[in-house]
């Protein structure tokens, strides 16, 4: 079965990649001359050699016709997996990315919404479904996943959030085993390098590990005015990586001396030289080989360039292509629900229904914005400019340091959780800006607003100072699901994200706009004279303002990713019909195979899943030591 999309979608999202790959051009060079040194000259300064830790990982040339190991996606959970598969000498382990190497422009912490839209995105998109993604262009919403060597780890905003003990405990509870909280929180600490002197002492935190953690370098009075505001609502200011979730705080992302610290760059750069790992960039891959007969995972079929290659696996084959990666993989492969892959004219090699089901997302409500009448946001034009580039490059400091733009993060409850318990249903996350702050060069993109509501909506309140309070539902009842376009491995996936499809998921976010307003009216934002831009929300108007009615119209119409997508080969027991992985993330019915990344999660964590992903990948990796040496190496 072929499905086509629109020929006017398509020519739709080429002008704004045209358009992203037009101010990347502009600014791009500007910023390689000053980071060359021709205007300044830095301390901070890396010269890339041989013996440099963060020296570029060499793309392959050639292949060995038979790994140990080949790890398909090299993003937070691939890199990982690669980087500690390779510490044992003997075994062979090739990596292989889809995408390129990192610039210096991902490496710019204030620059991440500009990765967006580009080649180091695989440009997903939802299919058009009622109730969800109104205000957006064909009612799609986008989906930015990394296609590039440190993955969406590359694309993200960088904060590093664990999630709460519960998720993992919860894991524990349906059977699987080695996953509670307990378990787990060893393998957090081993990737961390805590840079905060007050959490490296915290026995929730490590340091000596290879991803460096950090607080931005800059911050807005914002910032502490969100504090406050918890503390006037009741809340307290802590660790919520720590021994409680509840409550606010400074967030901490995954930074480095003022720049990102992806995945590429902590696990792969300084064990770039390693004989036995092989990294292959601009390596699509199109199939998983299996022996139909023995339900065994022999190699994998990818292209570079014009050229089919196919490497065999001596041991394993690691599927660590993320939540849309793994299961569209794995369905390419003939492992899935007969009767689609059947549709589509895949062969069926197993029978495996839960193969892109269980589809979790966070959804987060981005409209609202707050108006305050002191220039202390981050109006784009403030810092997008030369003087600010300079100062970045000179001292590592400034707006660009920022986590773009996210300054701090809380977990609350609304009235649909216990307050007495420390298992908030509600993530704000806090931006020292919104929507208008760059004046629609990219965020209305990135989000695919429709032309008609920028215009009439946010167009007249365009560069205003602002703020905004991100109501994000920790864990949603709707899920959705993914299908093969085609059999064609170019084709990106139907993806059905089933946004509200349980009601509850919107009356719980409801309740976070209104969390959202009482922070507005707390004395820490109203000394910069907060108050929230009340101006009808276009397709909402025939309801009565400010009513449940209105807010959850709103949300319908402009409410979209946080780029948390899991589950979609969810982790279970055997006697569970809806597992794809085992506890120990074999894929049922197949040796050889198994999946290392967000799409096992049973249930999406309470919080963002870069750190949770990469903590899966830590484990897993003790996982394959243990059943292929009997100890972890």
């Amino acid at each position: 079965m072929q499905f086509e999309s629109p020929k006017g979608h398509e020519e739709t999202m080429e002008r704004l990649v045209n358009r992203r790959m037009f101010v990347r051009r502009l600014l791009l060079p500007l910023f390689l001359l000053i980071s060359s040194g021709h205007f300044i000259a830095s301390s901070h300064a890396f010269v890339w050699g041989k013996d440099d830790p963060e020296g570029r990982v060499k793309n392959a040339k050639k292949f060995l016709t038979e790994y140990d190991f080949i790890v398909v996606g090299a993003g937070s959970a691939g890199a990982v997996i690669a980087s500690r598969l390779s510490e044992i000498g003997d075994w062979t382990v090739l990596l292989l990315e889809a995408g390129g190497d990192e610039t210096i422009w991902s490496d710019v912490p204030g620059a991440a919404k500009y990765q967006q839209l580009t080649e180091m995105d695989w440009q997903y998109q939802t299919e058009p479904q009622p109730g969800q993604c109104l205000g957006l262009k064909e009612h799609r919403c986008n989906w930015p996943r990394g296609k590039v060597l440190g993955g969406s780890s590359v694309l993200n905003y960088m904060l590093y959030v664990r999630g709460n003990r519960r998720d993992y405990d919860s894991w524990a509870a349906m059977g699987n085993y080695g996953w509670s909280y307990n378990e787990v929180l060893p393998y957090f600490i081993k990737s961390e390098d805590n840079r905060n002197p007050y959490f490296a002492q915290s026995p929730y935190h490590g340091v000596g590990g290879l991803l460096t953690i950090q607080e931005a370098p800059y911050r807005t009075p914002l910032a502490s005015a969100f504090l406050e505001a918890g503390i006037e609502l009741g809340y307290e200011n802590r660790d919520c990586n720590g021994e409680y979730q509840t409550g606010f705080m400074i967030p901490q992302g995954t930074i480095r001396r003022g720049s990102r610290c992806s995945t590429a760059k902590a696990f792969l750069r300084p064990v770039r030289h390693r004989p036995n790992l092989h990294v292959a960039m601009q390596a699509h891959v199109h199939r998983i080989l299996i022996d139909p007969h023995l339900r065994r995972a022999e190699g994998v079929v990818f292209q570079r360039k014009r050229k089919i290659y196919e490497i065999m696996a001596r041991k394993e084959v690691i599927l660590a292509a993320g939540a849309i990666g793994s299961p569209h993989l794995l369905l390419l492969s003939g492992v899935g629900d007969a009767r689609h892959l059947q549709q589509v004219g895949v062969p069926v090699v197993h029978h495996l229904p839960g193969v892109g089901r269980n589809l979790q997302d966070h959804i987060s409500g981005r409209g609202m914005v707050y108006l305050i009448n002191e220039t202390i946001s981050l109006v784009e034009p403030r810092f997008f400019n030369l003087p600010s580039l300079i100062k970045y490059k000179r001292s590592l400091d400034g707006p660009w340091t920022a986590l773009s733009g996210t300054e701090g993060l809380a977990w609350v409850n609304t009235k649909y959780a216990d307050p007495n318990d420390d298992f908030p249903d509600m993530q704000l996350q806090f931006i020292a800006g919104s929507p208008i702050s760059d004046g629609g060069k990219t965020l209305r993109h990135n989000d695919g607003i429709r032309d008609d509501i920028w215009d009439e909506y946010y167009e007249p309140i365009s560069l205003e100072d602002s703020w905004q309070p991100i109501p994000i539902v920790l864990r949603p009842r709707s899920k959705g699901y993914l299908l093969l376009r085609s059999d064609d491995p170019y084709d990106k996936p139907l993806i059905y994200a089933n946004y509200f499809q349980d009601e509850y998921d919107l009356k719980v976010m409801i309740e976070g706009m209104k969390i959202g307003l009482a922070l507005s009216q707390t004395a820490a934002f109203q000394r910069f004279g907060s108050r929230f831009y009340d101006k009808p929300f276009p397709g909402c108007q025939h309801l009565p303002l400010f009513t449940d009615d209105y807010w959850g119209c709103f949300l319908r119409h402009y409410s979209t990713t946080l780029y948390h997508q899991a589950g979609t080969c969810k982790m279970g027991n055997s006697s569970d019909p809806t597992a794809v992985v085992d506890p120990e993330l074999r894929v049922y019915g197949i040796a050889g195979l198994r999946v290392v990344d967000a799409s096992i999660m049973p249930n999406v964590v309470s919080g963002n899943t870069n750190a949770p992903v990469i903590m899966i990948a830590e484990k897993a990796a003790d996982l394959i030591k243990r059943s292929w040496l009997g100890y972890t190496g």
